[in-house]
């Protein structure tokens, strides 16, 4: 069960024998079904999870309108890390787009890891790192890309999450109603004929 997370774990640091068994201990399995939510604006967020199996999308509310901002997949962590570490109520939603299993853990067991080990920070950091890169990118496309671009980033990211996530949410992560994302669609496929 916690395999694929000892493995990333182990391509960031080497970690001992130790490490991992209190990796194993501080992740519990929990199941998310389609449409659920890990983390709802307003609350905030107690535990990061490491995606087993399925598919998540975080959101927020803008102009009434929900707007998708990243999709996360199997082999990677969901959180919004600033409510987790601040203890602040978040302003984004994570929704499971498919019926997921997560590996979670809580703050203070990630502080416990922190703590504790020779590399639990080194992990954390790397992690964190990650993280960052992600949401910077995705804040510059948000502000400097046209929709058709932003569509092209879409494809070239998350090609093989294409036939698993409806049109409704592309067109919500590219910022356009589901109208104009069939004619972007058309436009981007006669562009590549």
């Amino acid at each position: 069960m916690h395999a694929t997370l000892l493995q990333l774990f182990r391509q960031l640091a080497e970690v001992d024998e130790r490490e991992e068994a209190l990796i194993k201990d501080s992740f519990h399995p929990v199941s998310l079904a389609k449409g659920a939510f890990f983390l709802q604006a307003g609350k905030i967020n107690t535990h990061i999870g490491f995606l087993q199996k399925g598919l998540v999308r975080y959101f927020v509310w803008k102009d009434e309108e929900e707007s998708t901002f990243e999709f996360t997949k199997e082999g990677e962590f969901i959180a919004d890390y600033q409510s987790f570490d601040q203890k602040k109520p978040s302003i984004q939603n994570i929704q499971a787009v498919e019926d997921c299993e997560l590996l979670v853990i809580n703050y203070e067991d990630v502080q416990t890891i922190f703590n504790t080990t020779p590399h639990g920070n080194l992990i954390g950091r790397r992690i964190i790192e990650h993280r960052f890169d992600v949401m910077v990118n995705q804040l510059l496309s948000i502000y400097m890309q046209t929709h058709e671009e932003r569509y092209q980033r879409f494809v070239e990211h998350y090609s093989d999450l294409t036939q698993r996530i409806p049109q409704y949410l592309i067109a919500s992560y590219v910022g356009v109603k589901p109208p104009s994302l069939s004619r972007i669609r058309r436009r981007f496929t006669k562009g590549f004929s």
